[in-house]
């Protein structure tokens, strides 16, 4: 699971217009409780300039919003493109970010061998399994929502 920053996280400008604009919109239609104080203190942090106890309040709006495409649809591209290097900075992104290096390290270690076969399998809506096969050995990598890693290693 996701661990909070233990150092603030400062967002560029670009990234700060995003962030501010989603909780604000979240703000304007959520009512009186626990969930709007802590949106409040988020708020308070983004506009402060480094997010440090609301980071993963954050990370759930971020994904949240470049899942469903509103970030693409309100600002554009250049303001989708900032939340997603925001997004790597947040504790899920980063778990995402380290899992892709994992797998990339996996598939270094098949470079300048012979490729025997490649597959792809579905195991469920968004989750799919990858298939190598490399000088008799096999790879498979697993993606689905939760990310990209290698799911096994056959010899």
């Amino acid at each position: 699971m996701a661990t909070t920053e233990a150092r603030p996280l400062a967002p560029t400008a670009a990234e700060l217009e995003v962030a501010l604009g989603e909780v604000d919109a979240v703000l304007a239609a959520v009512p009186a409780g626990d969930y709007r104080e802590r949106l409040e203190l988020l708020r308070d942090e983004l506009a402060d300039g480094a997010v440090s106890e609301g980071a993963e309040e954050l990370d759930r709006l971020i994904e949240l919003a470049l899942q469903s495409g509103r970030l693409r649809a309100i600002y554009g591209p250049g303001g989708e493109a900032a939340a997603t290097r925001l997004y790597r900075r947040l504790p899920s992104g980063r778990d995402l970010v380290a899992s892709a290096a994992e797998v990339n390290d996996a598939l270094g270690a098949l470079a300048g061998r012979t490729l025997e076969d490649v597959s792809l399998t579905v195991h469920g809506p968004g989750a799919f399994g990858l298939s190598l096969a490399v000088d008799g050995k096999e790879l498979t990598i697993r993606l689905d929502r939760s990310g990209v890693r290698v799911h096994s290693v056959g010899v």
